[in-house]
């Protein structure tokens, strides 16, 4: 019998044994830099006529590894291949499908280090960044699995004698799981929910981070996954998102990304294709403007870490960042003193060094649209800390914090996704609270606040997906926190919650007359 759901552990990296064994794994990683790697499709691996790098933004010199470049035909076979595995896949019964991804839970975490350093050198996550969202991939594979388990059981009907009652949750068929670069474990968790769920999948990841997804598919492989129903093509999805998305047999989109193409996939599949039975599901995640609001009441000194933690965490690199900070005026001056000083001891540098707590971003594209958003904020704002690249190869731009940001300012509204924080004077908690909802967005919040009227109204009116008291406003854990947003950040899909596979089956209901 399976234990309860309980949330992984985190590596302690203060004890000796811990770190050592983490940069063993840097170390076994780095041999394999320059790596080629083929689509996989159908248990096969297949090449193609053209590849791309992924690159060390630390150091973009490093190639981390070579992968094939995915064109249409590639796209079609990878297709066809999942649309025939899946007239098998959808009869495993669900707790054989549960075993796979039970199996690849205990793969990962025999191999934890490793999945965590690829991640230090292909995105830039620090130690503890990386280690937390190794934790959150296990975290779905053990949790999915379980949910599978409830849902491909007996559901609870009223009684209608004399027919026999049966509710069951089905698969959808072909699903296109299309993740971002900066979660593996965003990664692992979408590929994981569509396959227990008992459909097939084409994973098409980012062009920033193959190499994670290339580990994670070559773990579900080792776990036993039958070859067609995880299919792996790497390439850009300029050449064959598009494809992808409008295929016929594509049944449902799982991604997570930007607003821009979240919502040009939900407009692809939303026309119908000749040849298509279905509406396509779209199960979309996008970006954030995400608010820390703090009020007359507030624990000072708590609010200003968890300001800089929200904002920070990951070089910004989060749709659940706290890239605006709202202070009502009776405190606004004290905070934000407090937030310059906290933010003034990050350490910023090469993520193989455990000392740095900040890295790179992730490409040049990013960088410079994150150093023109600082420019446009020197118009804006009062630039308090940091606006500068470091002079050093990568990536790496200083922690900034921009103060008196108006309420209707860019930097204030739009999605910068880096390491820029503004902060906003609100002249009282309603008027924090209009402020904090004033955008197209509706991912996370936060709200310091010792009076129970504020946290109350907060819980009714300040209109994110997550919302948290008292503390940052990044970090959901699966089955803790079920993420997903409103409005412009998604379709509220909650991932790492007790709903989330049902927007992978549709569900049929079966009366019989005794």
């Amino acid at each position: 019998m399976l234990p309860e759901f309980r949330n992984e552990p985190f590596t302690d990296f203060s004890k000796p044994e811990n770190i050592s064994a983490f940069q063993s794994a840097l170390t076994e990683v780095r041999k394999r830099f320059g790596k080629r790697y083929p689509a996989i499709i159908g248990g096969e691996q297949v090449g193609a006529a053209e590849t791309f790098d992924s690159i060390n933004p630390a150091n973009p010199q490093e190639v981390v590894g070579t992968f094939a470049k995915a064109d249409v035909a590639l796209a079609e076979r990878a297709v066809q291949t999942a649309y025939e595995t899946f007239q098998t896949w959808q009869y495993v019964a669900p707790e054989e499908r549960a075993r796979y991804l039970f199996k690849a839970a205990a793969i990962m975490r025999r191999r934890k280090h490793e999945f965590s350093a690829c991640m230090v050198y292909e995105v830039g996550k620090n130690w503890v960044e990386a280690d937390v969202d190794t934790a959150e991939a296990l975290d779905f594979l053990e949790y999915y699995g379980r949910q599978m388990l409830k849902l491909g059981g007996p559901q609870s009907l009223t009684p209608y004698p004399p027919e026999e009652l049966d509710l069951r949750y089905i698969p959808l068929g072909v699903g296109m799981v299309i993740p971002p670069w900066n979660f593996g474990s965003i990664m692992a968790g979408m590929t994981a929910a569509s396959i227990v769920a008992g459909n097939t999948v084409v994973l098409k990841p980012s062009s920033a981070a193959p190499a994670v997804a290339a580990l994670f598919a070559e773990i579900m492989e080792e776990a036993g996954l039958p070859p067609g129903v995880l299919n792996f093509l790497p390439g850009p999805g300029g050449s064959i998102g598009d494809f992808l998305v409008g295929h016929p047999k594509t049944r449902f989109i799982a991604f997570t990304g930007s607003k821009e193409v979240g919502l040009r996939i939900n407009q692809l599949a939303a026309q119908p294709q000749p040849g298509q039975i279905w509406i396509k599901r779209c199960v979309l995640e996008m970006g954030g403007k995400d608010a820390v609001v703090v009020d007359e009441t507030a624990d000072l000194d708590a609010a200003a870490e968890g300001i800089v933690v929200s904002a920070f965490g990951y070089q910004g690199q989060k749709c659940s960042a706290g890239s605006r900070a709202i202070i009502v005026q009776d405190v606004y001056d004290a905070l934000v003193e407090k937030v310059v000083a906290r933010a003034q001891e990050i350490t910023v540098g090469d993520m193989t060094d455990q000392k740095n707590w900040m890295g790179p971003v992730i490409d040049e594209a990013a960088f410079r649209k994150i150093m023109n958003y600082i420019e446009i904020g020197t118009e804006e704002g009062r630039l308090l800390l940091g606006g500068h690249a470091l002079d050093r190869p990568g990536y790496f731009i200083e922690p900034t914090i921009f103060a008196d940001v108006p309420r209707d300012a860019r930097i204030a509204k739009e999605e910068i996704f880096g390491p820029v924080l503004s902060i906003i004077k609100a002249q009282d908690f309603a008027d924090a609270l209009a402020i904090a909802n004033d955008t197209e967005y509706g991912l996370t919040g936060s709200l310091y606040s010792r009076n129970r009227s504020h946290l109350e109204r907060a819980r009714r009116e300040f209109h994110v997906g997550n919302l948290y008291f008292n503390r940052k406003c990044t970090g959901a854990l699966v089955n803790v926190h079920p993420f997903g947003g409103f409005n412009m950040s998604g379709t509220d899909s909650k991932a790492g919650g007790p709903d989330y596979l049902l927007l992978f089956t549709q569900a049929k209901s079966i009366g019989e007359l005794l």
